[in-house]
């Protein structure tokens, strides 16, 4: 019986696709991500299912959309009854590792996961709930505002660093001790990092490679807020944009540091393919990120909407049977669970009808592809939810509070020229109203949203009240278990603890 392949997941956070045309842009410094670049499928249309950290990596590791998952938030519970990649590889004899960041909200801190190698960067409770009840009500204690951007420069540590050297050590250490063959199942480790997510802050060395990097500026510069849609009205609003004044300095430091942070992240996934290869272990490598950054452009930043910067994201595979290719095709995160299963021969049969994506393989082997892609958004800085569809060269976005919007891609890549009034485009507007239409009813998905949040609401305000128990996962490390303790063999454990073995 041929053996299932081992599988790396790296993922990164709110890293722009559009960065990405064809593996990492020529003029970034990130030689390892270009390395595997040339040797991977190169998805280069590629959208997260929602444009915040949670949503996306809950429809990420499930395949649902967030109307199914009902993550739709930075604060909305995952429920330990769906599906994960991991518990589908998990049951067909995986072991299932995470190192980093996953932003898992509520009692169930491992999804499917055997093994979690550190804590999560971010709170696990109720408390960055939105409140549909209160539109323009800004959360000023955990809500985005503009000193990410005033604040950018140079650090040697960060919290964010902190946690990244973190999650590579530990990720590299586990690489490590997968090749001692302690377990012979199989194994599918995932590495998440939080970078090169905002603070734009960069450490030195990374920063020094950006000095002469003519990327500085967007290419589309800031509008005017009254020449904005309404929902990035919406998002200036809740990343208080009138209490800070952005000058061009403070866009070109943003832009280097967050350019410098692709570099630093390029390292620290060296450090772990370095790991993978010295101990001759193979492995199907999948990069991907959960989200986008609008950095800049058009005055937006980070993300929370369904421009290209924001929702669209780098995905490589590289797998055997795979040939490297640039595949255009627009494809999802949603995805990624369907492809690894397919990867594995692993079979999600008994939960595809309420799975949204589909694998990726057979169009990778050259097949077509004609389902659209599917977005939502229902976090801060919305009001009522909003859906996307892109199929083809279009895109098409919806919101009970807004005008339709509709762009042609391929014509208008930076989304500049709205196309939902024109005459000349009435009958694709109307085709792909009426698919958004079948595939959602906004109503309900309004009233399903507000009773989440009414309903957290109230449980985070009474778990706060008395002794509070957080769910923040608590990484297990047995002292006794570890290094050289009396009831082993200390024969055996040295020569069992080292790789290759001795003569």
């Amino acid at each position: 019986m041929r053996r299932k392949p081992n599988i790396l997941i790296v993922m990164v956070d709110q890293l722009n696709g559009t960065l990405f045309p064809d593996g990492p842009a020529d003029w970034l410094h990130a030689p390892t991500l270009k390395a595997l670049a040339a040797r991977s499928v190169r998805f280069a249309n590629t959208y997260t299912a929602s444009p915040l950290c949670a949503p996306g990596r809950a429809s990420f590791m499930s395949g649902q959309l967030p109307s199914r998952t009902r993550v739709y938030d930075n604060a909305a519970e995952f429920a330990s009854d769906i599906p994960t990649f991991a518990h589908h590889l998990r049951r067909a004899g995986y072991q299932t590792c995470l190192s980093g960041k996953m932003h898992f909200v509520g009692p169930d801190q491992l999804h499917g996961f055997e093994e979690r190698l550190t804590t999560d960067i971010y709170p696990a409770d109720f408390g960055w709930t939105p409140d549909y009840r209160k539109p323009g009500e800004r959360i000023d204690w955990w809500y985005h505002n503009m000193g990410s951007v005033t604040g950018a420069g140079v650090a040697e540590i960060t919290n964010q660093m902190e946690y990244d050297d973190e999650v590579a050590y530990n990720a590299t250490r586990k690489v490590y001790d997968l090749a001692r063959g302690g377990d012979d199942r199989p194994w599918c480790l995932t590495v998440s990092f939080t970078h090169p997510h905002d603070p734009y802050v960069a450490r030195k060395k990374y920063w020094d490679l950006y000095e002469d990097c003519e990327h500085l500026l967007p290419e589309i510069p800031a509008m005017p807020y009254a020449a904005h849609d309404a929902h990035s009205r919406r998002i200036f609003d809740a990343n208080d944009w009138k209490n800070f004044t952005i000058t061009e300095d403070d866009i070109r430091r943003s832009r280097r540091a967050y350019f410098a942070n692709i570099s630093y992240l390029d390292d620290k996934i060296a450090g772990i393919l370095e790991a993978l290869e010295t101990t001759r272990q193979e492995a199907v490598i999948l990069f991907v990120s959960d989200h986008g950054d609008m950095l800049g452009e058009r005055g937006l930043w980070f993300k929370m909407n369904f421009y290209e910067g924001s929702a669209r994201v780098p995905l490589m595979i590289a797998a055997p049977g795979l040939a490297p290719a640039r595949i255009a095709t627009p494809v999802s995160t949603i995805d990624v669970t369907p492809t690894l299963c397919d990867l594995a021969g692993v079979s999600i049969e008994e939960v595809m009808p309420w799975t949204d994506g589909e694998s990726l393989l057979p169009l990778a082997k050259g097949a077509e592809r004609t389902a659209p892609v599917m977005m939502e958004y229902a976090a801060e800085a919305s009001y009522a939810p909003l859906v996307s569809l892109r199929s083809g060269r279009w895109k098409y976005n919806r919101c009970a509070l807004d005008p339709d919007q509709l762009f042609d891609l391929e014509a208008d890549p930076h989304e500049l020229t709205d196309l939902a009034a024109d005459p000349a485009h009435a009958a694709t507007l109307a085709d792909l109203r009426a698919r958004s239409e079948a595939r959602w009813d906004l109503a309900r998905f309004d009233a399903e949203v507000r009773q989440s949040q009414a309903r957290r609401w109230v449980v985070y305000e009474a778990l706060r009240n008395g002794n509070y128990f957080p769910w923040d996962y608590q990484p297990l490390q047995k002292a006794s278990e570890r290094y050289m303790r009396n009831h082993m063999d200390l024969n055996i454990l040295e020569e069992s603890k080292r790789f290759p073995r001795g003569e």
